[in-house]
């Protein structure tokens, strides 16, 4: 059988390891955490054999190597959040798309239930971003017959999508001209 020519030098790193602990537990204030750091140091240290120089200060390496690789651990812990109840990655999580897909869904079903020239009339000014002039040129009516419009389709959209109300298309003529032409009076 071989001897082992690193059996010194791992006894010298046994003998040392209660300085290597209060030398962690100074740098992580844990005495998990300086378990730890201890461990890592001393895979290092077995690993690294070979690169010490026989006769240098053991100690001063074993703690330079802590001292790098708690270092190291610090800047690679930086980013790094601890969130042991998982309420952070929750506020982080984003909900899933569905809701947003039936909801658009609803609003096509609610616009294609108004009257065609207040669905017009809306879609112009509130999707459109149109003037109520500029929807008015457009339709080729009077800027308050836009703005009853809107307002008319406003108003059946909210309670078509709060209650599901569904109403009859309501074609009621928005302008004195198209109400007397019907045999109504003026509003």
């Amino acid at each position: 059988m071989t001897a082992d020519p690193n059996a010194g030098l791992r006894e010298q790193v046994l003998a040392l390891m209660p300085l290597l602990r209060a030398f962690g537990r100074s740098l992580t204030n844990n005495r998990n955490d300086a378990d730890d750091l201890v461990q890592d140091t001393l895979l290092k240290a077995l690993t690294n054999f070979d690169k010490f120089t026989e006769g240098t200060n053991l100690r001063a390496w074993l703690f330079t190597i802590m001292r790098n690789t708690f270092y190291s651990g610090m800047r690679k812990g930086r980013n790094e959040v601890a969130d042991s109840d998982g309420t952070l990655v929750a506020a982080l999580s984003v909900q899933a798309p569905q809701e947003g897909v039936v909801a658009i869904k609803e609003l096509a079903v609610a616009l294609q239930q108004l009257a065609a020239d207040q669905r017009e009339a809306l879609i112009l000014v509130g999707a459109m971003g149109l003037s109520y002039e500029e929807a008015a040129d457009i339709c080729g009516c009077a800027i308050g017959t836009i703005k009853s419009r809107v307002n008319r389709a406003r108003s059946k959209l909210v309670k078509t999508l709060q209650y599901g109300e569904v109403d009859v298309v309501d074609e009621t003529p928005d302008t004195a001209a198209e109400r007397a032409a019907q045999g109504l009076r003026p509003v």
